[in-house]
């Protein structure tokens, strides 16, 4: 599944009498210690001392193209959401140190929401301190024991564990499989309660849901739906609004799931809604009451960012032009990608098994660039992937920099 759940299921084992929770994890510390004993970098450890841009880093003491974040509009340094931060910084201080619904709603929280309901033309906005917790809070509010959720096989961990926490049924179809979730959906009994859940793009693969025929399918079979668009905002549609806007299902779906650590550039999450009942989830949202609220200098900056989307025509052009250029030239060199044709700003690109992987990902870092390296069992088909995410401020020259980095890379390790 994708950025699926991590852990193994092998049992705990008992010795001396004291069970060993560790033991559980023993195939996946022999695979880091393989890694680690063949002489490559941790890939998981990696630390950057600096970050100079939304696209350069030092790394290892070294300036390194960024490749692998999610910094995909370029937000993180721009000057007018710098200020913002820095405002609210000095105006409220460095936290709220409450929840939402005591004393943790400050004026900035409530702007950020006014903002995200202009950006979405919807009725309802609701803030939550981490993405993750965004879906964690709302499904498992949403759909609890008696209802049931069909979902993508290839839903994000946060999808799964929201499932989880509410205990609903589950029921998973495959991947964009449009007639398995009309089945799936057609099996449940009358009257009970549904929720389909979708993603605009998922992460792995940076491949797109066929939204409009499936929100279709899921309102003739009395469903409610929610699209996570933590991949697809900022940059997917007319106005940035995501799959939903671009396959025109916005006012079909019920809810809008949406982080702001891609696109926006900072941290937190948020749902979107039109339904009436909507502002009750303030009070009946376990993950939103008992958590403290994002800082307010967190809030300011995304408020600043959300509003200067909504005018972000020229850099979505741009980060399209980038993803179409990568694309294009990965695939004339040789390398096997996630899609056969560029759908959002991830350019997945496949590697033979995760030995070559990680060896090709310190191949890169050598050559001066990062991506992300991600296994199984967070991929899809027991997959290892290269994931390249591109940025609105990525220059021409930079991807074609970075084309020659993987030539040069996959010529040394023998995969092209």
């Amino acid at each position: 599944m994708s950025e699926g759940i991590m852990q193994a299921d092998k049992p705990d084992t008992v010795v001396g009498g004291e069970t060993d929770l560790f033991s559980k994890f023993d195939d996946l510390i022999a695979m880091r210690q393989g890694l680690l004993d063949g002489g490559i970098t941790d890939p998981f450890s990696l630390v950057m001392e600096k970050v100079l841009s939304p696209t350069r880093a030092i790394c290892n003491g070294r300036d390194t193209i960024l490749l692998g974040t999610y910094n995909y509009m370029g937000m993180t340094f721009d000057p007018d959401v710098v200020d913002a931060g820095k405002q609210a910084l000095a105006d409220f201080g460095t936290g709220t140190t409450g929840s939402r619904v005591l004393n943790g709603t400050y004026q900035g929280h409530k702007e950020c929401e006014d903002a995200l309901k202009e950006f979405y033309g919807m009725d309802h906005a609701m803030v939550f301190s981490t993405g993750y917790q965004a879906n964690l809070g709302i499904i498992s509010t949403l759909a609890g024991k008696g209802d049931y959720i069909v979902l993508d096989i290839d839903s994000h961990a946060s999808i799964w564990d929201g499932c989880k926490l509410g205990d609903a049924e589950i029921v998973p179809f495959k991947h964009n499989d449009i007639e398995a979730m009309e089945k799936r959906l057609k099996r449940i009994p009358e009257g009970a309660g549904k929720l389909v859940i979708l993603e605009g793009v998922y992460s792995m693969l940076g491949d797109v849901a066929p939204l409009k025929e499936m929100v279709r399918i899921a309102k003739e079979n009395g469903a409610m739906v929610l699209v996570d668009e933590a991949h697809s905002m900022g940059f997917i549609g007319d106005n940035g609004r995501g799959v939903v806007e671009d396959a025109g299902v916005e006012d079909d779906v019920d809810f809008i799931i949406g982080t702001f650590s891609k696109s926006v550039g900072t941290v937190g999450g948020f749902c979107v809604s039109n339904h009436p009942k909507f502002e009750i989830m303030r009070l009946v949202c376990r993950p939103y009451v008992f958590t403290a609220s994002l800082p307010p200098s967190v809030v300011a900056t995304a408020e600043a960012s959300i509003r200067k989307l909504m005018h972000g025509s020229e850099k979505r052009a741009h980060l399209w032009e980038n993803s179409k250029r990568l694309h294009a030239g990965l695939k004339a060199l040789g390398f096997q990608l996630g899609t056969d044709t560029p759908q959002s700003a991830i350019v997945a690109v496949i590697m033979p098994d995760l030995t070559q992987g990680a060896t090709m990902w310190e191949a890169l870092l050598h050559e001066g660039l990062y991506v992300n390296l991600a296994r199984p069992p967070a991929t899809p088909a027991n997959m290892t992937l290269l994931r390249c995410s591109l940025c609105a401020e990525h220059s021409e020259e930079e991807v074609e920099t970075i084309l020659g980095m993987f030539e040069r890379a996959g010529k040394m390790v023998g995969i092209i």
